[in-house]
Formats: C-alpha cells, structure tokens, sequence
C-alpha cells in the first residue's frame, strides 16, 4: 500500500552519509518532533536527479529553514558511500541530510518502490517528496514516470 497524507513515516533504520563516513540512523530520529522534508530520487548522480532535483533543494534550504522546517532530507537506493560522494560533489552540506536506502527497504515499506530489474537497474525508489509534521505526512508529490513537478524543490516550498 502506498503511503498517504495522514500516514505515519515507518519506523525503520536507514543509513546517512556524514562528514565521518556512514553512519545508522532512524527514521524516528529524523521525523520525531520535526517538521521535515524529504525526496527522493531514483538514483545519486543520474541526470535529473543531478541537474535538477537535487539542487534545487540546496540552493532553496534556507527558504525551507524560513518556513519553519528542521530538515531536508534526500534519499536514495544507494549506499551511503555514493550519497556521501554525491552530496560533497554537490554541496549539501549543512543544507540538506543525504540518506541512504541501500536496499530500498524504506521505499518499499512505503509503496513507492520502482522496479528496474529488467533494465539492469535493480530496485529502486520513485521520484517524489513529502513533507511531515511529527512523523506524520502533511504533503505528498509523487511524480508520474519522468516527471519532474510535483517534486521539485519550489512546488515543496508552497506546500510547506
């Protein structure tokens, strides 16, 4: 079952990509009292995901921080290592949090899982964004294949 505005983030482990290397954190940790917003891409250094979608979330951090949000968050069916590389490689440091889903067990625990097996890709997560309040989700952009609008950073900051 796909997730829904009124859902609760599953309580899971994920993997973030620090200054210090990878490190386990929890969706409780992340969500918990805050308001967050989170993205995700299909894969960390892909067209889109690097012209585009991800830069549009750095370069708008401090509009989301002056909407009241405590986090910005990217995640990814990669492993912490590629998050990490992709988020020096595009300066998100201090701006927005690289996660990683290295086996997209978060994206299927929320029904937003994108099979690409048969085009050598394994699985991986669909391109969307959700904002939640305290864990529980408030705004969701899922994007239609190839899209990119209802998850981009701008159409995010209205719906904060």
């Amino acid at each position: 079952m796909t997730i829904k505005v009124g859902d609760t983030i599953p309580s899971m482990k994920l993997m973030q990509a620090t200054a210090e290397g990878p490190k386990e954190t929890s969706t409780d940790d992340i969500f918990k009292g805050k308001k967050v917003v989170l993205f995700a891409v299909p894969g960390a250094f892909t067209p889109t995901c690097s012209a585009k979608h991800l830069p549009g979330f750095v370069q708008n951090a401090d509009a989301f921080k002056a909407k009241g949000v405590d986090t910005v968050a990217c995640i990814s069916v990669n492993d912490a290592f590629v998050m990490g590389a992709w988020g020096k490689d595009q300066g998100t440091e201090g701006k927005v949090a690289m996660l990683a889903d290295g086996a997209a067990q978060f994206a299927k625990a929320i029904g937003l899982e994108l099979d690409l097996n048969g085009r050598g890709m394994g699985w991986r997560s669909q391109r969307y964004a959700l904002v939640a309040v305290d864990g529980k989700v408030t705004h969701l952009g899922v994007e239609a294949p190839g899209g990119f609008e209802v998850s981009k950073a701008e159409a995010i900051l209205e719906a904060v």
